[in-house]
């Protein structure tokens, strides 16, 4: 659903599972990280809400939104983890290095669901302005790393 019709960080709390026993991880790109630092505070506050200890939320920093795959790799080989939860933002600009960004990320997190037996969460944002990311990272459409924590934590919880 386009976020225009939907603001992120509107959800049923009561819908959402404990994440008390659960151990996130989450790897942020530090390009753009105006807008993937919101990200990554939304993301702790929405787990911390429900549940998550801080000492099961272990944080790895990449260059860029193409590094999240392997950053998301490594530390779910490293780390004790239930989920791997990824932030980037990707802006379009005048050349198409946008599209080849966004199609590898894509591409990169749905390889790493189908190999691994954990969920890796897809909380990244393909915009095409930097306002329409700042409307999405804590703006007026919520903020996606909500989102992406509520995913995280269902996602654990569908696996029992």
């Amino acid at each position: 659903m386009s976020t225009n019709l939907k603001n992120l960080s509107s959800y049923d709390k009561d819908s959402v599972p404990d994440a008390s026993k659960m151990d996130f991880g989450i790897v942020v790109s530090e390009w753009n990280h105006e807008i993937t630092n919101n990200l990554l505070h939304g993301t702790i506050k929405t787990l911390k809400t429900h549940g998550a200890n801080e000492q099961n939320i272990h944080i790895l920093h990449v260059p860029g939104s193409f590094e999240l795959t392997f950053g998301a790799k490594t530390l779910s080989e490293n780390e004790d983890v239930d989920a791997v939860i990824c932030l980037g933002c990707v802006i379009k600009g005048e050349t198409s290095h946008f599209d080849y960004i966004c199609q590898s990320v894509s591409y990169g997190i749905t390889e790493l669901n189908l190999s691994f037996d954990i969920p890796f969460i897809f909380g990244v944002l393909t915009t095409d302005t930097l306002e329409q990311a700042k409307d999405r990272a804590g703006g007026i459409y919520g903020n996606k790393g909500n989102e992406a924590a509520i995913t995280a934590i269902k996602m654990i919880a569908l696996q029992g």
